[in-house]
């Protein structure tokens, strides 16, 4: 495991510390988690950009082209939706 000396503002210090005893875990634990999850939405965003870049309309658009023009089914309806005419 890794060492890293972190320096804070006093008033985020604070916040961290209330946080993490809030929670019942440590300060290092409540940072550890944090790196994590911004770690995991980096990520995210450089893998749909990845996949964005990839797409091709056309192919979009044919596979769009497959699926029936039907209304949806009642139970699939928002509430106080109406017909789909309605909406258009």
């Amino acid at each position: 495991m890794g060492i890293l000396s972190l320096r804070l503002p006093e008033s985020l210090h604070k916040q961290v510390r209330e946080l993490a005893s809030r929670e019942g875990i440590s300060i290092d634990q409540f940072i550890a988690t944090a790196v994590a999850e911004k770690v995991s939405a980096l990520m995210t965003e450089k893998y749909f950009a990845a996949r964005a870049a990839r797409g091709d309309r056309a192919s979009y658009d044919a596979a769009l082209a497959q699926v029936p023009d039907v209304p949806p089914e009642e139970q699939d309806r928002a509430p106080g939706c109406g017909s789909r005419e309605d909406l258009l």
